[in-house]
């Protein structure tokens, strides 16, 4: 596997963060600043440096390489693999009326299945139900394979996101790779460090990832009630205070990140759905707490490999980034301190997180953790 890595700035021309190489047939991943990635020309240009390359792009809530984060800016990674193949499908949501579940399932659906060993999304994240993604995918998967990724960004603003494959980002658009070869090799590991407080609630009532009662009363009443002061700042201020949720149907307990609130309706729409019947709590955290989750998984997903990994994709939740602030740099060094700095990093800060729960395999979106996928061949 060979790799290369370059950024572009808001003002700035690009720049190679490694070895200028002539790469073949390369896989180039493109992850920035929603804003910038929207100009006409970043896909000419990044055409230009890769000819015959396979541009996959995705906005984020800030790009992720071994030495930055950064908020505006473009970082892009372009992969020649050398013993592995792979396919790029594409999907686009607002082209099924919105429905999560047939995207999911039809995306899956459209690789060749013999040989496949992994599939990498970047999902827009403004439109889809990232609940029912995962769930229409895993519809369509044999058990033994590995889906990760996660859900595009776009800073804190929740105004659109964007993606595509092979053409400029648009909204809407849902991109998968399907890695394929004999010795390929991918491994996963998730961590929060987010704890629970406050009383358990029922929900009594919700459709889909719209939250209406709390315990026979409304939702954002009782949310504003807890937050106090903090309640002026909403929606920003929920991203800091997630919900724990434990359903019926999982042994495992998720967080759900709270994306906005409907002052009409007295609702709260979250980043995935949020069943009836299931026990809720408030959950709160801070960067010790983030950093240390963050090595966890590093730690898990290496101790699952037979090789040394050669890439890192990690996908991290906005929610974390605005706990970390001024020292958003801290969780990605943990998890460099552990792979090793030979490892290829690069990744994005999202609105939700694709992967299974640790000693499972059907994914499962996720809010508030650090998502770390090891790659070999």
């Amino acid at each position: 596997m060979k790799t290369v890595q370059l950024r572009k700035g808001k003002n700035t021309d690009w720049e190679y963060l490694s070895e200028s190489l002539e790469l073949k047939n390369p896989l180039v991943l493109v992850f920035g600043n929603r804003f910038l990635l929207d100009d006409d020309s970043v896909y000419t240009e990044l055409r230009d440096k890769f000819s015959d390359g396979h541009i996959v792009f995705g906005s984020t809530s800030g790009d992720i390489t071994a030495d930055h984060v950064d908020d505006d800016s473009i970082t892009v990674t372009a992969i020649e693999f050398e013993k592995s193949h792979f396919e790029i499908k594409t999907s686009n949501v607002l082209n099924t009326d919105l429905d999560s579940f047939k995207t999911g399932k039809d995306l899956v659906n459209q690789f060749t299945k013999e040989g496949l060993k992994h599939i990498f999304v970047v999902s827009e994240g403004s439109f889809i139900n990232g609940s029912e993604l995962t769930k229409g995918m895993n519809d369509a998967t044999a058990d033994s394979l590995l889906i990760t990724g996660g859900l595009c960004g776009d800073a804190a603003r929740f105004e659109k996101t964007l993606a595509s494959y092979n053409e400029k980002p648009k909204s809407g658009e849902i991109v998968a790779i399907g890695f394929y070869g004999e010795t390929f090799e991918a491994s996963f590991a998730i961590h929060g460090g987010w704890t629970p407080f406050g009383p358990e609630r029922i929900v009594t009532k919700s459709k889909s990832n719209v939250l209406f009662e709390l315990d026979n009363q409304p939702a954002l009443d009782l949310y504003k009630k807890y937050l106090g002061e903090k309640s002026k700042e909403l929606p920003g201020a929920a991203l800091l205070y997630p919900l724990n949720v434990q359903s019926e149907n999982e042994e495992q307990s998720y967080v759900r990140t709270i994306l906005n609130i409907d002052e009409k309706e007295n609702t709260m729409i979250l980043a995935g759905d949020i069943p009836e019947n299931a026990k809720v709590q408030l959950m709160m955290t801070n960067v010790d707490n983030i950093a240390n989750a963050s090595e966890l998984a590093a730690k898990q997903a290496l101790e699952k490999r037979k090789n040394k990994p050669q890439l890192a994709l990690l996908v991290s939740c906005i929610g974390r980034k605005l706990v970390l602030d001024q020292r958003v740099e801290e969780e990605i060094e943990e998890v460099v301190s552990i792979i090793g700095e030979d490892t290829t990093v690069c990744g994005f800060y999202s609105y939700g997180e694709i992967a299974p729960f640790n000693l499972e395999i059907n994914c499962q979106l996720h809010n508030q953790t650090m998502t770390i996928t090891l790659i070999s061949e």
